[in-house]
């Protein structure tokens, strides 16, 4: 397909659906077992094409779900900025086949009110999130992290009242202790806008919520968990078995750090990659398969930065 073409999505993408999707805990949604999400590779640094060319091959596979933050990029925001130009130029005629979340909990913009859970940074950040990914309403959104200063009343009523003004049609929360959890799910129950979802980190090498009781509070009340960095932000995979790529995250030294890479690690990973291999898979086949294996998990949140990348993960 010409990428400066009209786009058309293909007529076979939900081909094999009774496979490809699961029930969010006990909501009417359903979300594919691999979601896509645009935490990186779809910022202001990265080539547009590249985006689209991602976005059309998720959608023409049964990705119905693309997860974004208000402050992702980079830089800030600009990840929403993508979309919303995918928004204009493919996917305006298909969105009511979407399912598009944003979140807002870290910081996005100077002062005392770009940051943490405040009904005014919220209500604020989800305005701005509307205007950027071109749209009328985002279909979740979510506390994008707890906040230990601000009352959870405020924080949970301001979920409750975007419910209402329609700019949101479920929520979420994502890295919330187990008991800041339990208040929220009673709180919004009692509200009459149950939380649909929770996202929290799960892979291999970091089983918090699951260690913490989390994913088994979803499972046992119905709602549903969405796992980010399966792929533990790429050590789950051959990317770092041999040392460290000149071109990878981990030589940026950015938020993977160096010394993450002990020679313990490097030998579990080998270890893992070795079991992978004579169950003819990848690394990060394995991962993934592992992180939908585990109760309560509804779908697995990758990114991508090429279609061949995402070709692979969703083989599972």
């Amino acid at each position: 397909m010409d990428l400066k073409g009209f786009y058309t999505a293909s007529a076979s993408r939900y081909d094999g659906s009774e496979t490809m999707y699961r029930r969010c805990g006990r909501s009417g949604v359903l979300l594919p077992k691999i979601s896509l999400g645009l935490w990186h590779n779809f910022g202001g640094v990265n080539p547009y094409e590249r985006s689209r060319d991602i976005t059309h091959y998720a959608f023409d596979h049964g990705i119905t779900h693309f997860d974004l933050a208000n402050n992702y990029g980079p830089p800030y925001g600009t990840a929403e900025e993508t979309f919303g130009r995918l928004m204009d130029d493919d996917f305006r005629p298909y969105r009511d086949e979407l399912f598009i979340s944003s979140k807002a909990g870290y910081d996005m913009w100077p002062g005392p009110y770009g940051n943490w859970g405040s009904r005014k940074y919220l209500m604020a950040s989800l305005d701005q999130s509307l205007r950027r990914m071109k749209l009328d309403y985002v279909d979740l959104f979510y506390s994008h992290r707890f906040d230990p200063l601000t009352p959870m009343e405020e924080t949970l009523q301001a979920l409750v009242d975007i419910v209402r003004q329609g700019k949101a049609l479920y929520v979420g929360l994502s890295n919330w202790p187990l008991e800041g959890l339990k208040f929220a799910d009673e709180y919004l129950r009692r509200h009459d806008v149950p939380l649909l979802i929770y996202q929290g980190r799960l892979n291999m090498l970091s089983r918090e919520p699951m260690e913490q009781g989390i994913l088994d509070y979803c499972h046992r009340h119905g709602i549903g968990f969405i796992s980010f960095s399966p792929l533990a932000q790429g050590l789950l995979t051959n990317r770092y078995l041999d040392g460290i790529p000149a071109d990878s995250r981990m030589a940026r030294n950015t938020n993977l750090k160096r010394e993450m890479l002990t020679p313990e690690l490097l030998g579990h990973l080998r270890k893992l990659n070795d079991e992978a291999a004579r169950q003819g898979e990848t690394l990060a086949q394995k991962a993934l398969k592992w992180n939908l294996a585990q109760d309560g998990v509804t779908s697995v949140l990758v990114g991508a930065s090429s279609v061949a990348q995402l070709e692979q993960n969703m083989k599972v």
